[in-house]
């Protein structure tokens, strides 16, 4: 007897319902982690609202667009990370939305959803996307963009091309990634027949200037700061380092996407001993040119932001792996054919499901089970809030004026900056990185210089003794972790800067 779960017939009869339950779900568990196991923002999310707090136009960070909405959306929340978690995932269901009206074009809207429903598989839109910044900001923004591409080139609708200027001009002031992925997209239009008869209007005339008018402002300051320097090419000997690093980068991507892989496999034939029985789902056939778009921009982000950030020995693919992997799902559906069978439902439900909540359960076993190895500390377990009130209320109690810079260790500076007078954040050690302080001006306002004490008495370290000359410290304050385990207290060591008397 033939056995078609529920999930199947919403996936038939109810596409965008299946694609808003499954997408707010995922919002939810991601929303729901950091807020009950996070004692301070994952990754760089600090230095984002740090710098976003200055309002910049431009920094060595990159473009603006990323560091202002995060401000905005913690200063929303009363100056807690709620706002900017909540800004994160909205970032995730938007760049899915967008994903499903684009597959929704070329595959139907029912295979649109096992499109998404591979893509949420893979770990970059995991806990990734609660590490608020330009790579998490540019994925709706690529998603809205190759979905207007496809309606330019694949169904003639020059109407676009104003939605397609203003999410372009967006993209750039949000990633430095974006001219290479404007080129892609330009390069494609350029390469078929139908992209080329796109361009032979005024349109993408207009389309330029209202890019340009968008990004001037962060082009005039790329001009200023002298930012328009290409990187050195490596000399012949640090090519095959070079190449090694690009092959991990690639192996990288590819153990992203192991969720999508195992998926596929346990839905081939191999592991099915009746595929007449299984229910399919069906779409019309796919076009030469929506194949070729897939495919494209499916391969081409992805090469050529790995091999890029392997020539130049970058830490990450260019524009991240969110952007590199976003149509990962979409260009399996178009390889599977007219006709997706679903086979061995009862298995690939848990699967998917564990796929999904594999790297959450990850996340809460490593903030309350990795201390107890003794192992490294978990910097999402440092207690933030109580760092920058601390720090803040010692200072204005010491000086009877607010907090108005920190300084001294970069992650812990970083931390007393969401303190809720919000002081500026001093990055001593590259001062050029924080145009908004020198350390003339620092010296002039007064703030709190902290370190990682590695004694009793709190003795700064050199460097920032050096840097700080005449600096008194000030007794060790301890704090503890969100889980203590078998990790020493976290002992900072600190020192007031007094403002100078007018």
């Amino acid at each position: 007897m033939r056995f078609t779960s529920l999930v199947v017939e919403l996936i038939r009869a109810r596409p965008r319902l299946m694609v808003w339950i499954v997408v707010l779900l995922q919002a939810a568990l991601w929303l729901v982690v950091p807020l009950l196991f996070y004692a301070s923002p994952p990754g760089h999310v600090a230095t984002v609202l740090a710098f976003g707090r200055e309002y910049q136009v431009g920094t060595d960070l990159g473009p603006p667009l990323a560091f202002w909405l995060a401000d905005i959306a913690f200063r929303a929340a009363g100056n807690h990370l709620f706002g900017v978690y909540i800004l994160a995932q909205l970032c995730s269901i938007a760049t899915f939305w967008f994903l499903y009206l684009l597959a929704r074009a070329v595959v139907g809207s029912q295979q649109a959803v096992l499109a998404v429903l591979l893509t949420m598989t893979v770990t970059a839109f995991s806990s990734p996307s609660l590490e608020f910044g330009p790579l998490v900001l540019a994925r709706p923004l690529w998603a809205l963009l190759l979905f207007h591409s496809w309606q330019l080139i694949g169904q003639n609708r020059r109407n676009v091309w104003f939605a397609w200027s203003i999410e372009a001009g967006l993209l750039l002031l949000t990633t430095s990634a974006a001219i290479g992925l404007l080129l892609l997209v330009t390069g494609f239009m350029v390469a078929t027949e139908r992209g080329r008869r796109t361009l032979m209007s005024f349109d993408p005339i207009f389309a330029l200037l209202v890019i340009a008018v968008l990004a001037l402002p962060y082009l005039v300051w790329l001009v200023r700061a002298g930012a328009f320097v290409m990187p050195s090419w490596p000399p012949v000997a640090e090519l095959g380092a070079r190449a090694i690093h690009w092959s991990w980068l690639v192996g990288g991507l590819a153990l992203a996407m192991a969720g999508v892989a195992l998926l596929l496999v346990l839905n081939t034939r191999l592991f099915s001993r009746s595929p007449e029985e299984a229910p399919i789902i069906f779409r019309p056939p796919v076009e030469p040119l929506a194949r070729h778009f897939v495919y494209f921009f499916a391969i081409a982000p992805a090469l050529g932001g790995s091999l890029i950030s392997g020539v130049f020995n970058l830490d990450r693919v260019i524009g991240g792996a969110g952007i590199a992997l976003l149509m990962s799902g979409l260009a399996a559906i178009v390889v599977t054919g007219d006709l997706v069978h679903l086979r061995r439902q009862r298995l690939l439900r848990p699967v998917w499901a564990g796929a999904i909540i594999a790297p959450a359960l990850a996340a809460v076993g490593a903030t309350l089970f990795l201390p107890w190895t003794g192992a490294n500390e978990v910097s999402t377990s440092l207690p933030a809030r109580s760092i920058a009130q601390f720090f803040g209320d010692s200072f204005e109690r010491r000086t009877n004026q607010r907090l108005r810079a920190v300084a001294g260790d970069a992650q812990l500076a970083s931390l007393v900056a969401l303190d809720g007078g919000r002081p500026h954040l001093f990055l001593d050690a590259t001062p050029e990185r924080t145009p908004w302080l020198t350390p003339a001006k620092f010296a002039e306002t007064g703030g709190v210089v902290v370190w990682r004490a590695s004694d009793t008495a709190g003795t700064p370290p050199p460097e920032i003794a050096g840097r700080f000359p005449g600096l008194t410290p000030e007794v060790p304050r301890a704090f503890e972790w969100l889980v203590n385990g078998r990790q020493p207290l976290l002992r900072i060591g600190w020192a007031i800067v007094r403002p100078k008397r007018p």
